[in-house]
């Protein structure tokens, strides 16, 4: 694709960050209830798990199956992780909740034909990888490893490579938006304005340097994950006062323990996202015109 081509084009990216992604979930649906156009999606963690259901034109599915689940042994959970090696567990999570219990409309989302990226992070050389997702139902692994948490996941093996986490390597990805050409971006944000990601802390290290110790780059990405993170957050902020881009942040901090949750906080979360989008519609009109 032209990077000429994308210049008119409407591009999301839509940050991760676990059950804070229903802020995210949130904000899309709203704007699906106002037919807002999107051509393209970046997807990073859960920010790919939801932002699949506005190209199958399903609002509400994220939500849903949070709500009903969030609280089931066999979706999240500490039981999961002991058992699987996966927090989030692998066959009913990502498999019989996507193929039968709410099942994700892949013929809706082949028929959009609009290219949708997840970030994921190679674990050998430490660098992301951005998967165009054609068919995600039978690309289930990438959207697997785009949100397999570190320390919480195992690896992901895919064609002989090895993935974990994209935010590890690039948590917003709107340099490789703009790498290919796309001049009108929309960012989806998880924290608020003034958030400063911190190093890791003297645990946090030593368990990295453990459990990855055959993987130097990733331990190395890891590391660094934060300054990268930092200075892309003054990065975004400049485009965003220079209106070359519009921004979606949560008014406050969302806190939700993914193993220890409440639906209420969930049901917050995604209301948060929701008025945001409905308050600041006007804004985004305009920006996109």
């Amino acid at each position: 694709m032209k990077k000429d081509s994308n210049k008119d084009k409407v591009c999301f990216i839509l940050e991760g960050g676990a059950l804070r992604g229903l802020y995210t979930a949130g904000i899309l649906d709203a704007l699906y209830a106002n037919n807002i156009n999107i051509d393209c999606i970046f997807g990073v963690s859960a920010g790919a798990l939801f932002g699949v259901n506005y190209f199958s034109n399903q609002p509400g599915r994220g939500l849903n199956y949070n709500l009903k689940y969030c609280n089931d042994k066999r979706y999240i959970s500490v039981r999961s992780l002991i058992l699987t090696g996966n927090v989030v567990n692998k066959r009913f999570a990502y498999y019989k909740v996507s193929k039968k219990l709410f099942p994700f409309d892949q013929d809706a989302f082949v028929k959009t034909n609009k290219p949708f990226y997840a970030v994921a992070t190679n674990v050998e050389t430490g660098k992301a990888e951005y998967f165009k997702i054609n068919r995600p139902l039978d690309e289930m692994e990438k959207l697997r490893a785009t949100s397999a948490m570190p320390l919480l996941s195992r690896i992901v093996n895919i064609d002989g490579k090895k993935y974990l986490d994209g935010a590890v390597a690039d948590s917003i990805p709107i340099k490789k938006a703009l790498e290919m050409g796309y001049k009108k971006i929309v960012v989806v944000l998880t924290q608020p304005k003034g958030f400063v990601k911190e190093e890791l802390s003297e645990k946090q290290l030593k368990k990295v340097n453990k459990r990855y110790k055959k993987y130097p780059k990733f331990i190395e990405t890891s590391i660094n994950r934060p300054k990268e993170y930092n200075e892309t957050l003054k990065f975004i902020e400049k485009m965003e006062n220079d209106k070359e881009i519009f921004v979606f942040r949560p008014k406050r901090s969302i806190n939700i323990n993914p193993v220890k949750k409440e639906r209420s906080d969930l049901q917050a979360a995604y209301d948060l996202g929701y008025k945001e989008a409905f308050d600041r519609l006007k804004d985004l009109k305009k920006y996109l015109k």
